[in-house]
């Protein structure tokens, strides 16, 4: 009997070795695996879908890395809680997409201190030591504002005896794209004597928020010329919300119709002649992101900022078979 468990317990002992030995392997196969800790700011558009999907398509274990993703619902505190966790995870590597600029003073010391680099995408952060983070890649959300400014002052001339009324949609107030893309409006009104921004209505980049705070609008004006919209997803709800209250709108329309984003949806409407003008913000970061981090990884020279490639579309520069072969 003795022998009997003597035996056991040396098969136990085999069985236990044997399993240590599994985990150590898998332990090594894990370490193989650059992982990137991805905090998103939401899912709140087409536009943002579009960008998940880019980092998720890009960063797979087939290409030799292993990507957390948290989804903060475009709530700050959500990106905080995120970012601790991947630094407790001890991630080779964080990319934020912040929901706002302001705030990340604090965090980013603490990912700092536990020496793990960030990289700030889509959006920008304002923070007062700019070595803590290696760069921020996006769009230039002015350029981006000047460009439709520039189209409307081209486009659409002012009558002697009254103003230009624009309607402006903004953004979540805060973003680097509200921000800049407000700017723009902002600061062509001041240069304008015969234009006028006759309300500023806070669409929060969702299609639902544009459709409600147009539609209470409505109610109350319909006195405006230009729909100057900071995304396609409030678009989308404001054009709903005008056709709801019988207003015409886009080529042949009382109200003209600037949008950014240029997302297929929209691209599709412009063609149709009911947007006027698509700006592009381009969402597939994915692939640049991936570029600079093989350059860090290779001890190379990163710009602080680095700017995805966009145009300007308009019905006259657009065909059916450019927006079918569209990916977002």
């Amino acid at each position: 009997m003795r022998r009997f468990y003597k035996g056991l317990i040396a098969l136990l002992m085999i069985c236990m070795l044997a399993g240590c030995g599994k985990k150590s392997n898998k332990q090594e196969t894990d370490k193989e695996l650059f992982v990137i800790g991805f905090s998103q700011v939401g899912a709140e558009s087409d536009w943002r879908l579009a960008n998940t999907r880019s980092m998720q398509e890009t960063f797979t274990n087939e290409r030799g890395y292993e990507l957390l993703m948290e989804n903060a619902m475009q709530q700050q505190d959500n990106q905080f809680a995120a970012v601790r966790r991947f630094i407790l995870e001890d991630v080779d590597l964080i990319v934020i997409a912040p929901t706002t600029e302001e705030g990340w003073d604090i965090l980013l010391e603490e990912v700092h201190e536990a020496g793990i680099p960030v990289i700030i995408m889509d959006r920008s952060v304002a923070v007062w030591n700019r070595d803590l983070y290696l760069t921020n890649i996006g769009s230039n959300f002015l350029e981006q504002g000047e460009e439709a400014i520039s189209w409307i002052e081209t486009n659409l001339p002012v009558a002697e005896d009254e103003p230009l009324k624009v309607l402006h949609l903004k953004g979540t107030d805060g973003s680097t794209a509200q921000l800049m893309r407000t700017r723009a409006l902002e600061e062509a009104d001041q240069r304008h004597e015969d234009w006028t921004i006759v309300q500023q209505l806070n669409g929060d980049f969702t299609e639902a928020k544009g459709y409600e705070v147009m539609t209470n609008y409505l109610k109350h004006s319909q006195d405006f010329d230009v729909i100057y919209s900071e995304n396609d997803n409030m678009t989308f709800g404001a054009m709903r919300a005008l056709d709801e209250a019988g207003i015409t709108y886009g080529e042949n329309g009382k109200v003209k119709i600037v949008t950014f984003d240029a997302t297929k949806r929209a691209l599709q409407l412009c063609l149709e002649g009911k947007i006027n003008l698509c700006v592009e913000c381009n969402p597939l970061h994915g692939p640049l992101v991936e570029e600079l981090i093989q350059k860090y990884r290779n001890g190379e020279q990163i710009q602080e900022t680095v700017y995805i490639s966009e145009s300007v579309f308009t019905k006259e520069n657009l065909t059916q078979e450019f927006i079918d072969q569209r990916t977002y």
